[in-house]
């Protein structure tokens, strides 16, 4: 099985990230993307805007029309979602021929030398690198990279906030997904 996982705050998942999957899905022959919203991410300097369960419940219905992706409650109930801990999880669930990928954007694979363990993630996945616009990285020895540059949607989690915080719903999120912040009173200023 090729699985490649994808994680992030998702605050809310919206077109792009959705785009970037399906395109590493084709690009890269994966089997499944596993969508993981991290509970409580360490690199993030803020809070998330809305609580785990309202993004996990967001995952769920925009992954519902997509048969090779599934939302993940792995990173759920964590101190803290710090992906090594992620991947040796999943590790334990694969067969020793099974290839698991970590699917991230070029700004965040910038900064992979940051991260806990970043030697023991770097060993344990090979990583699918987005592409961004101004983004530059290195690739640290024994890291296996492939590049993603096909995609290139301007679409960002803060603008669509930004937007419905102003009362303006259209934004760059599948239709149950918007359904679900309305319902929800998720964003507002």
């Amino acid at each position: 099985m090729r699985l490649a996982i994808f994680g992030g705050t998702f605050d809310p998942i919206h077109s792009a990230h959705l785009a970037v999957a399906r395109e590493a899905a084709a690009r890269f022959q994966l089997d499944r993307v596993w969508l993981v919203p991290a509970e409580r991410p360490p690199h993030k300097h803020r809070v998330t805007h809305a609580p785990y369960a309202d993004r996990l419940r967001m995952v769920e219905l925009a992954c519902r029309d997509e048969p090779k992706f599934e939302a993940s409650r792995l990173e759920q109930g964590t101190a803290s979602s710090y992906s090594i801990d992620t991947i040796e999880t999943v590790r334990t669930r694969l067969a020793a021929d099974d290839i698991l990928f970590f699917l991230i954007g070029a700004d965040a694979f910038a900064e992979i030398e940051s991260w806990r363990r970043w030697r023991d993630v770097v060993r344990a996945v090979e990583f699918i690198v987005v592409s961004r616009p101004g983004h530059r990285y290195d690739v640290p020895p024994a890291a296996i990279v492939h590049r993603l540059e096909t995609v290139d949607l301007p679409v960002s989690s803060s603008e669509i906030r930004r937007r419905l915080a102003a009362g303006d719903d259209r934004v760059e999120v599948p239709a149950a997904v918007l359904d679900y912040i309305r319902t929800h009173g998720l964003y507002r200023a």
